[in-house]
């Protein structure tokens, strides 16, 4: 095809559905949306949308096409996100990614290592959407649970969290030291919302507390840490953290059940890059000094 601007607007328009909205993500006028298209059209001798009040819809062609597009969108992508990964200099962009109740660990060694290159634009994703490290969406990613099996990333042992159930003094207070597991009917949880989560100590508080006993549920980690802290019920927090927020009482040791292996991932194409290499070492440093705080 000679012109892939034409193909990048369909693509955008099927994408989106509308001319003004493909045009806004294009950065274009919505008349060269429409002239794209036009012009595309009539050099294929098919009509790639049905025109309605509503929008634009693929045509059966049209949406042959926006397979095709979104194949070459994504390769574009992804060679993209090597290139901003590669040179011998650690500049540019660092893209970090992991569960946002990682952030009490990562952002202080992401804080340290700016300073030490202070050129460098740090990005630090969280969620629990999974960034697609194959498409340049992250440089590293530190993912929780069973070993990441996505193909042609490599995948490193990194540290494993120690978790205990913690109450505030607060709640010690209003209701006692709780006792034994088979006496936690009698209290108050702080818990998921997610009924499907995977995190291993979460799975043993729905076996072993009755439902009606998680009073407070978030799929926020953050709001149950501080639901944690503010006397409403007992709750899972790491070790490391609760020692540094403090006012807690561990309520139960850890147990090797609720231990949680965390994992370094990087995409093999990006993964022997200075940058990487360098936040790499950096990060596995900084965390040898995590279970002696």
């Amino acid at each position: 095809m000679d012109n892939w601007d034409e193909i990048r607007t369909a693509y955008n328009v099927a994408r989106i559905g509308t001319v003004s909205g493909a045009a806004e993500v294009l950065g274009v006028h919505h008349a060269t949306v429409i002239r794209h298209i036009d012009a595309l059209e009539e050099r294929l001798g098919v009509r790639l949308f049905q025109r309605h009040a509503r929008g634009y819809t693929p045509t059966e062609a049209g949406d042959d096409l926006l397979r095709v597009a979104q194949a070459t969108d994504d390769q574009f992508s992804q060679l993209a996100g090597r290139i901003k990964g590669q040179g011998d200099a650690v500049s540019g962009e660092l893209v970090v990614t992991s569960l946002g109740g990682l952030s009490h660990l990562l952002v202080p060694v992401l804080a340290e290592f700016q300073l030490e290159y202070p050129d460098l634009i740090v990005r630090y994703l969280t969620g629990d959407r999974l960034f697609r490290l194959e498409y340049g969406e992250a440089h590293v990613a530190v993912r929780a649970g069973s070993v990441p099996d996505q193909p042609d990333n490599v995948v490193q042992p990194f540290h494993r969290q120690q978790y205990a159930l913690y109450a505030s003094e607060a709640y010690v207070a209003r209701h006692g030291m709780p006792g034994p597991v088979a006496e936690y009917d009698r209290h108050r949880f702080v818990g998921t919302d997610d009924p499907k989560s995977r995190a291993p100590f979460y799975r043993w508080m729905r076996e072993n507390v009755p439902s009606e006993c998680i009073v407070f549920r978030s799929g926020d980690v953050h709001a149950m840490r501080r639901a944690i802290q503010e006397g409403i019920g007992i709750g899972f927090m790491s070790q490391l953290h609760a020692a540094e927020l403090g006012g807690l009482t561990e309520v139960h040791p850890p147990i090797e059940e609720w231990h949680g292996p965390l994992w370094l991932v990087t995409h093999m194409d990006l993964h022997r890059t200075t940058k990487v290499q360098a936040f790499l070492s950096f990060l596995k440093d900084r965390a040898k000094t995590w279970d002696s705080q």
